[in-house]
């Protein structure tokens, strides 16, 4: 019967370490992941307050890692044939487009695509499209260097359509035939054109991990406490209050 009982402590002891281990090592996880956010967010915020970028930068050739989130200035005319109007692009909490023209620039035949804003939806004439006003000749912008805008769930890509799900600017660039730079621009700045440009900043979910952390270490430190409850307080506690004689 001893021997059973003490097969059984060890085995509830082996459980209760592994899981109290786990909580812990899944905790310092979590505290790492929220470590490396916070820093690609210290990066960013650093980049975006670099002076702007000069166009010539991208044009004598760039680390696109490097320039990413930086300012720039451009200068150039719209290619307004090739306008894309991403649809479900949601602007404080209204759905609609997000507008997407390339801007050819100045003194080269390179091509950039510009996210140049938010536009409303009419969910009465779904076929539509916002009437946005894209100036001919010469144009001078300021943005940021942004990637692509993120991909929303579709069933079949969307293609050679003026209104689009997603964009897939590899595709893009055969179905244009424009030279594009593998970046894009968000431009910033006041309404203008019929577009919005309050854009959203980039939530990296840092105090999702932070929370993340405390429930995994609250976990572990729970598993010790009912162990040390279970198989060592209580028990004296027992003991204590038995009014038995010891022979």
């Amino acid at each position: 019967m001893q021997l059973n009982s003490n097969w059984k402590l060890l085995l509830l002891s082996l459980v209760a370490v592994f899981f109290a281990t786990l909580g812990a090592y899944l905790g310092f996880w979590q505290l790492g992941r929220a470590a490396q956010k916070e820093a690609l967010q210290s990066a960013m915020e650093q980049q975006a307050s670099k002076p702007p970028l000069a166009q010539q930068v991208l044009l004598n050739g760039y680390d696109a890692n490097a320039v990413l989130h930086q300012r720039v200035l451009l200068s150039g005319s719209w290619v307004p044939q090739s306008t894309v109007f991403l649809d479900n692009r949601q602007m404080d909490g209204k759905v609609g487009f997000f507008v997407l023209t390339p801007l050819r620039l100045q003194g080269s035949d390179k091509v950039i695509m510009v996210q140049r804003g938010w536009a409303p939806r009419n969910f009465e004439q779904r076929e539509t499209v916002p009437l946005v006003e894209t100036p001919s000749g010469l144009v001078h912008m300021e943005g940021r260097i942004a990637l692509a805008p993120s991909k929303l769930y579709e069933p079949s890509p969307s293609t050679q359509q003026l209104i689009r799900q997603n964009l897939d600017m590899e595709a893009f660039r055969g179905e244009s035939g424009l030279p594009l730079l593998d970046m894009t621009v968000r431009q910033t700045g006041l309404p203008s054109e019929g577009l919005r440009r309050d854009w959203p900043a980039v939530n990296f979910g840092i105090d999702k991990h932070y929370g993340y952390a405390f429930q995994w270490f609250g976990l572990s430190a729970l598993v010790i406490i009912l162990y040390l409850w279970l198989q060592i307080f209580r028990p004296l506690i027992s003991r204590s209050k038995d009014p038995s004689p010891h022979v």
